[in-house]
Parts: structure tokens; C-alpha cells; sequence
């Protein structure tokens, strides 16, 4: 590929000569301009106001045009003089995330190719440190007489630098937002994301350009001899407002099974209806707050039976107090008899012992007898 910039990645005090390539090209079917009548091709010739004499490329230089009209000659000299450190130099200044930066300040983009053979250790070194680092380069450089702000980052094993737009290029969505404010309920959002699923993931590297391949096989035809492609089948009419959101979406999930291959499952919409029907009803909180309050009714059930046979004891004693006096005059009339017999049993076992004893020791006192 052929280069269209020469210079250095200038990384700290480590210079890195490359040559820029662009990453990209374009490949839309280019017309000319031709007279329609006579086919004839249309020329744009570059001539001077002042004296109405066509110009070469050589003749022509540069120049700002001032507010009142005054235009103010700039020679590349001039540009040259300018204190530029980037102007041969692509200058990191940074690394930082590549989620910091906007896409919307993505432009061109561009391969960095390391410029001879010495360029190749300092080349790989910044190489592999962005790869390990998972970071991007963020930095200044000059180019077709203006300085850029540009990322490097690791594609493959190439670095690769993309042309940002500067902060302040960038526009503020003012008044792009629809201003009338809107509700989405639940039921659409479920839709939706059944869409996004049906429609599913796809390789990038699948996709073309339909349109180009149309044009160049019409323009094919023609160059047979040909009259061209048939008309295209025109779009079912369809009215640009979306009257029922639900049935269009409902539609577009039908037909993305279609487009791929798939049945149309009715239970699936069945399912998306039921469920649209039954979120509005009660809410997941609504019912944890149910069930907690019958828990908490029969925790406070129970004690409150509990207390009632309390008061109704408490009740009970305080309405009879003639049973309950008499119920303990029975029961120390009872202990005191059971205590008399007990002691009365004492007694008797003591006594008992005893007397064993007295008379062993009578009989050992009264001597013996001899008979003559």
C-alpha cells in the first residue's frame, strides 16, 4: 500500500519512524457529469476572476478570505515557519481507556507502518505495551496543513490510528430528543426485547452493500444494450404513523422468524399477550407486602388467644373467690393430715427399733442358771 505521510511516533524520548497508510477506501460506483443532450461530458475549468484566463495546477495557491472579502495570500513557507511540533510527528500525550472516547469524534482511519528496519524494535515495544496494557494512545499530529487529534490502538499485529474530531467539533443534541414527553409501558418493552432477540447477533464481515450491487448490474444491462433492471416491486403502502404499537411489533417479531427461517410460534405471542395483560394488575412489591401482613396477622393471632385465656382465668379467680378459698383450706387440711400420719409412721419404725435392743441387753444382764 502505498504511504501518503512519512514522520515519527514520538513516544516519550523514543522516536519511531512510520509511514502512514490509509485503513480504509471507498467503494461507491462514482457518475460523471454529462451534457444530456448530446452526451457530451462536463469539464470544470479553473480560470481567474480577474482576467477570465484558465489556470494550471502550478498557478494555484492558497489564500484566506477576510470578512469584507479581502483575500490574504498564504504560502506553503509560511505554513513551514509555524511552530508546529507535530507537523513531521505524531505526539502521544496520553493513555486512556478506549471507553473515553466518543465514537462520535471517530474519522479516518489509518495503519501505522514501521519505516525500516531499525523502526521495528521501537515499533513492537509500543505494540506490545498498548496490548498489555489495554489501553489506547491518544495524540497530536499534522496533516494536509492542519493539526489532528488521532487514537492508536492494536489491530492484529499493526498499529492503527484513527483521526478524532476535535471536542469542540463536536455538536450538543439540542432539540434532537422528541420534545413531547412519552411513556413506554412494560408490555412494549417486553415486545421490543423479544424483537432484539429474535433478530439475534450477526458477523459484520456478512454484511454488503445491497445497493451497489443493484447499481453495478444495472449498469452491466445497459452496457449490453440492454434497457436496464425491471422496476423494483413498489412497498406496501403504509401510513407514516404507527397506530397500534403493539400489533406492529408484535408483526415485526412474526416476521424476523420468518426471515430467518423460523415459524412464527403463536404460544410465544400468546405468552407476550398474557403477560401484557397481567403486569398491570399487581406488582411483585405489592405482593410481598400481602404476604408479610398475613405472616404478621398470625404471628399476633396467637398471642392474642393466649392473652384472652389469661384474662379469662385471671377473670375467673377474681369472680369466685369462695371456690378458691376453699380449695386451699381443703388443701392444708389434707397436708396436715398426711403429716400427722407420717409422723405417727416415724414413730412407730423409731420404736420399733429400739426395742430390739432393750431386750438383747436384758438378757445379757440376767446371769444363767445352773441347774444342781
Amino acid at each position: 500500500m502505498r504511504s501518503i505521510w512519512n514522520g515519527a511516533i514520538s513516544f516519550g524520548l523514543v522516536s519511531i519512524p512510520i509511514k502512514l497508510v490509509n485503513a480504509t477506501e471507498s467503494r461507491s460506483v462514482s457518475f460523471r457529469q454529462i451534457h444530456a443532450e448530446d452526451g457530451g461530458r462536463i469539464r470544470y475549468k479553473k480560470v481567474c476572476e480577474l482576467d477570465g484566463e484558465e489556470v494550471t495546477q502550478a498557478e494555484i495557491g492558497k489564500a484566506y478570505e477576510d470578512a469584507d472579502g479581502t483575500m490574504i495570500p498564504i504560502t506553503d513557507e509560511d505554513l513551514a515557519a509555524l511552530p508546529l511540533p507535530t507537523a513531521k510527528t505524531i505526539e502521544i500525550v496520553a493513555f486512556v481507556s478506549a471507553g473515553e472516547i466518543d465514537p462520535l469524534q471517530m474519522d479516518a482511519a489509518y495503519y501505522l507502518s514501521a519505516n525500516g528496519v531499525p523502526a521495528a524494535k521501537p515499533y513492537t515495544l509500543l505494540r506490545e505495551a498498548l496490548k498489555r496494557s489495554d489501553r489506547v494512545a491518544v495524540a497530536k499530529y499534522a496533516l494536509r496543513g492542519r493539526e489532528r487529534l488521532g487514537m492508536l490502538r492494536v489491530v492484529d499485529d499493526v498499529i492503527a490510528m484513527h483521526g478524532l474530531l476535535w471536542p469542540d467539533e463536536i455538536r450538543a443534541p439540542e432539540g434532537v430528543a422528541p420534545e413531547t414527553p412519552v411513556t413506554v409501558r412494560d408490555a412494549e418493552l417486553d415486545l421490543a426485547d423479544a424483537l432484539m432477540a429474535t433478530l439475534g447477533e450477526v458477523d459484520i464481515g456478512t454484511l454488503h452493500d445491497d445497493y451497489r450491487e443493484a447499481v453495478e448490474e444495472m449498469i452491466a444491462a445497459k452496457a449490453e444494450g440492454g434497457a436496464g433492471l425491471a422496476p423494483a416491486e413498489p412497498a406496501a403502502a403504509g401510513g407514516g404513523q404507527v397506530i397500534d404499537l403493539m400489533a406492529a411489533l408484535e408483526s415485526s417479531v412474526r416476521a424476523a422468524k420468518e426471515a430467518r427461517g423460523e415459524q412464527a410460534e403463536a404460544a410465544g405471542v400468546t405468552e407476550l399477550r398474557r403477560r401484557r395483560k397481567t403486569a398491570a394488575p399487581v406488582p411483585k412489591e405489592t405482593g410481598a407486602k400481602k404476604s408479610t401482613a398475613r405472616t404478621a396477622a398470625k404471628k399476633t393471632a396467637a398471642p392474642a388467644r393466649k392473652s384472652t385465656a389469661k384474662t379469662a382465668r385471671s377473670a375467673a379467680t377474681k369472680t369466685t373467690p369462695a371456690k378458691s378459698t376453699a380449695t386451699k383450706a381443703t388443701t392444708k387440711t389434707t397436708a396436715k393430715k398426711a403429716s400427722a400420719k407420717k409422723t405417727a409412721a416415724e414413730k412407730k419404725a423409731t420404736t420399733a427399733k429400739k426395742q430390739p435392743a432393750k431386750s438383747t441387753t436384758a438378757k445379757k444382764a440376767t446371769p444363767r442358771k445352773r441347774s444342781a
